[in-house]
């Protein structure tokens, strides 16, 4: 056997390792109907067999009521088995970090198309870690809600369960004495991740070394307080999470004096373009928060899409962002009553300097006023999937910044049982739909809303969840990108060139 015919091979198995099912699978049997046509040559899009999901620890109130929602939507081209036991159906599980597999899970979840629920109290719940595998992998979605009514952390904090990775942008912390932020750092892996955190501020860089090398152990969560990083103290501060060694999941709990408390999660990757959906039509302050993260300046046009079109914020046209450094613009009630989606592009067009975003935003006013963060966001693109959903109060903001666009968004049944909905939307261009979710026929318990692209131009997506408590407008919003539930995998051709010498 020659060194052609061996580095053929160890490709393909490198290629297995990494995508499984689609490269085990012929087109035929595996591919959706969209590729029936297609040559072998041509790449196909198949459904990723293998996928992971961390939940850092929810809070550290006794007061702490938080509600895990597991959810994987059907996806074609999988093996739809209906349990655990059925060949191809796969699991779906959430343990506690640090337990070992023979551990009992917190959430076990064995078909796709219907959630399953669990609830945990006080302020002893642990991060988890996951991982789902056959027909429960493509899409697999997990969500952890808490309440807390009371207290230093008093709000809703609800944030979508992330995947590992090397690289992270979180815009909108802050090393204030009035906020108590943590980031939170959890390792999926059996070995060591080895992590750093840096800050940066108004003028660049907060100077400390307390934030490099830091250990997170093998199936484990480290929670880091920002203001422990720096003795600098700013209102608003960018953070950057970077691996030097594994891989973790990183989320910021930020915790305000009298304003609540919710979780800032990732920025979409940098970008000369932004858009961040989700605006409520009741802000009463929302304030953007940006960072430059190459070499150049930024000058970005600011506009507010809405259902009628997009409007520039009075005083707040334009905004120049350094290099290295946070940069802040104060849109005050900049919704007016009407909810939107913020959309940043190049003052002098082309794809300009890179950026990341994020926004602060309260409802209500005085002890009665509640915040969250919403991140830049990338398109919802083939799907996205919203895990916890209640009878009332779950919000969906819809933009299309360039093109018009229409998705197709489903309400699964209910995790104690219903029937799912299915409804469509238009979005025309430049504009942002808000519109109360779907909800499933005869619900019970919670549901899922998965949102999918049908045609036009990228759409973004966010679903606000809403509770009134004691007269207080509780709040969080999650993004909706893209869920990569499929992957591309180039199709193969027999070519016996390749036994040559």
């Amino acid at each position: 056997m020659n060194r052609t015919t061996l580095s053929l091979i160890g490709a393909v198995t490198a290629l297995a390792a990494v995508t499984g099912f689609a490269v085990l699978t012929t087109p035929e049997a595996g591919a959706g109907a969209g590729d029936a046509g297609a040559t072998r040559s041509e790449a196909a899009r198949l459904p990723v067999e293998r996928s992971s999901l961390l939940c850092p620890a929810p809070s550290t109130s006794d007061l702490a009521e938080t509600t895990y929602t597991s959810f994987t939507p059907k996806t074609e081209g999988t093996q739809q088995g209906g349990g655990a036991g059925k060949a191809g159906a796969g699991r779906a599980q959430l343990l506690p970090a640090g337990g070992k597999d023979a551990k009992k899970p917190v959430l076990s979840l064995t078909e796709p198309g219907k959630p399953v629920t669990a609830t945990a109290e006080g302020a002893e719940s642990p991060a988890l870690v996951g991982t789902a595998d056959g027909a429960l992998a493509p899409g697999w979605a997990a969500q952890q809600t808490t309440k807390v009514t009371a207290g230093g952390s008093r709000g809703v904090l609800g944030m979508r369960c992330s995947a590992p990775d090397t690289d992270f942008w979180f815009p909108g912390a802050s090393t204030a004495t009035a906020r108590q932020d943590y980031v939170h750092l959890t390792n999926p892996d059996d070995s060591a991740a080895v992590a750093d955190v840096r800050l940066y501020g108004p003028q660049g860089l907060l100077k400390s070394d307390a934030g490099e090398g830091i250990t997170v152990p093998p199936h484990s969560s480290v929670p880091v307080l920002l203001s422990t990083l720096s003795p600098t103290r700013v209102p608003d501060a960018t953070v950057h999470v970077t691996t030097r060694a594994g891989r973790v999941a990183a989320a910021v709990q930020a915790v305000e004096d009298k304003a609540g408390s919710d979780w800032l999660t990732v920025s979409a990757d940098p970008s000369g373009s932004v858009v961040i959906p989700g605006i409520p039509a009741d802000a009463t302050n929302v304030r953007l928060v940006l960072f430059a993260t190459g070499d150049d300046d930024a000058d970005l046009k600011v506009k507010l899409s809405r259902a009628s079109g997009s409007i520039t914020p009075s005083g707040a046209e334009s905004v120049h962002v350094k290099s290295g450094m946070t940069t802040t613009l104060d849109l005050r009630n900049v919704s007016q009553g009407e909810a939107g989606a913020l959309m940043l592009t190049p003052s002098q067009g082309g794809r300009g300097a890179p950026v990341v975003a994020a926004v602060r935003i309260v409802r209500g006013k005085g002890d009665k006023q509640e915040v969250a963060f919403v991140p830049a966001t990338a398109p919802v693109g083939a799907r996205s999937t919203a895990a916890d959903n209640r009878s009332q109060g779950s919000v969906l903001s819809l933009s299309a910044p360039g093109a018009a666009g229409e998705v197709r968004v489903t309400a699964s049944p209910g995790s104690g049982g219903g029937q799912s909905v299915v409804k469509t939307y238009k979005i025309n261009a430049g504009t942002t739909q808000s519109v109360t979710a779907p909800v499933p026929t005869g619900l019970k318990g919670n549901y899922a809303l998965s949102v999918e692209t049908v045609s036009g131009g990228p759409v973004h997506a966010s679903r606000m969840l809403q509770f009134q408590e004691g007269g207080i407008p509780m709040f969080t919003i999650q993004t909706l990108p893209d869920d990569k539930g499929t992957v591309v995998v180039p199709r193969a051709k027999n070519d016996l060139s390749v036994l040559d010498d």
